[in-house]
């Protein structure tokens, strides 16, 4: 067998190149032949050259060529030069092949090459390896567990060695040597020793590439998967969606009977997985991600990315989660700020608002708040106001009349339904019905001056009898 095959034969066997296996046999060359020539040859600028056509390795001493030399061993004349290559001009360097017979080479020399080989040849094994598994971040990885290291876990991932460390593990998760695992690659770093290869089964990525696997409209592109919010071992998010209209996202990933989700629940030890459908429109989106629970309406504030969610009472712990857990990989999985209050909550602190916007100490006798039905029942007494807008008013956080009169038309304009000119006529009836009933006291007054009209008689709603 020549050289170029067992060239050929290593390349393959390791994943090298052949171009660094040829440099790592030219180096050896260079090293055994520095040892085992002359004195006088070894201190020569000596190179290795490598004929692709013949398959040989064949030794130079280079020199420069200047005009006039100092130091031959190195420098030649141009008219010395000319004699080697004819084309040869000052500055340029010219090569004179150095014979070196194979039975030259003595133990020493041949040691040192071998040397120089296996060297080379762990760092081509030691880069190949690097490259291979630094492209595969973000990617699934199968291993066997080797060893447990105080709760560390490495794994024989083929060519490598992989560690899952315990901050990545599932809780109550145990290992045992010879245990196949599946793993997320986290991290790929290169070290003196090698390639430290970072793995992890917590990461919202892992979840991400389960589903690649067991949902094939995933695997072929139909349906992506948007986000993931994990919180592992007890709950995580994942909003899909569908680029064929005739694909249910959510359907997909639950699968018949829900055997694919089950499937990967499975490998994540129970965790429970939210599957829900995403939206492009961030409040649209908060809706569907914190299900089950029921939101009546949400805020959307671009400028500083948050969502102010409005639920009913009897749903904001639900919203909210075992240990705000809900609300959390909500905000997660939106990539907003997600602020959650409830109807009552809401309606307090829109009363100690007004109370402090009215007189302070003046105000705090004022009646307790009204129930959201009655305040949606004053406002469809309202000109112009039906019931469908009454609620939205209520769902939007307008708890009184004295708070819609003391509203900015911009504020309005949020609710679905009202424009410029439907706000600024809601405000006006509203300011109206709010004087009106600041000015009903005076009405036994009135009624002592015959001449004069009763002023809030005119400002009564139109569905009042005469």
């Amino acid at each position: 067998m020549d050289l170029m095959q067992v060239i050929d034969q290593i390349g393959r066997e390791k994943g090298i190149e052949k171009s660094i296996l040829i440099d790592a046999v030219g180096a050896a060359i260079l090293s055994a032949s520095r040892k085992s020539l002359p004195a006088a040859q070894a201190a020569l600028d000596l190179r290795v050259d490598f004929d692709a056509k013949t398959g040989q390795f064949m030794l130079y001493a280079v020199r420069k060529v200047v005009e006039a030399p100092v130091n031959p061993k190195v420098e030649i004349s141009l008219e010395d030069a000319q004699q080697i290559s004819p084309g040869a001009h000052v500055g340029d360097e010219v090569k004179t092949p150095v014979p070196v017979p194979a039975q030259s080479f003595g133990r020493i020399a041949a040691q040192t090459a071998k040397q120089v080989i296996i060297q080379r040849v762990r760092e081509a094994e030691r880069d190949s390896v690097f490259q291979t598994f630094k492209e595969k971040e973000g990617e699934l990885v199968h291993g066997v567990v080797q060893r447990v290291i105080k709760g560390n876990v490495i794994l024989n991932i083929g060519k490598a060695e992989a560690i899952l460390p315990v901050r990545e593990q599932l809780p109550r998760e145990e290992f045992r040597v010879g245990d196949r695992v599946r793993a997320f690659i986290l991290d790929v770093k290169k070290t003196s020793k090698g390639s430290q290869i970072v793995v992890s089964r917590t990461h919202p990525g892992f979840l991400k590439r389960l589903f690649d696997l067991e949902v094939p409209e995933i695997y072929e592109g139909i349906v992506e998967v948007k986000a993931a919010a994990r919180e592992a071992g007890e709950r995580a998010k994942i909003a899909v969606a569908s680029k064929d209209g005739n694909v249910d996202p959510v359907g997909a990933c639950v699968g018949y009977r829900g055997a694919r989700v089950q499937a990967i629940v499975r490998e994540l030890m129970g965790e429970k997985i939210d599957i829900v459908p995403w939206r492009e429109d961030p409040g649209a989106f908060v809706k569907a991600a914190l299900a089950p629970a029921d939101v009546q309406h949400v805020s959307v504030d671009t400028e500083a990315r948050t969502l102010k969610v409005l639920v009913a009472d009897d749903q904001l712990s639900l919203a909210i989660g075992k240990r705000g857990q809900n609300a959390r990989l909500a905000a997660k999985l939106v990539g907003w700020k997600v602020d959650i209050k409830s109807t009552s909550e809401l309606q307090r602190e829109a009363q100690a608002t007004l109370t402090e916007l009215m007189g302070g100490e003046a105000r705090t006798e004022a009646a307790p708040p009204l129930d959201p039905r009655e305040v949606q029942e004053q406002f469809v007494a309202l000109p112009g106001v039906g019931e469908k807008l009454a609620a939205r008013l209520v769902a939007a956080g307008f708890h009184s009349l004295a708070m819609l009169a003391e509203a900015k038309i911009d504020a309005l304009q949020e609710i679905e339904g009202i424009g410029p000119k439907s706000g600024e006529r809601i405000l006006q009836v509203a300011r109206e019905a709010v004087g009106a009933v600041a000015a009903a006291p005076s009405a036994e007054a009135s009624d002592a001056v015959p001449d004069e009209p009763a002023a809030h008689d005119a400002a009564l709603p139109a569905s009042e009898p005469a």
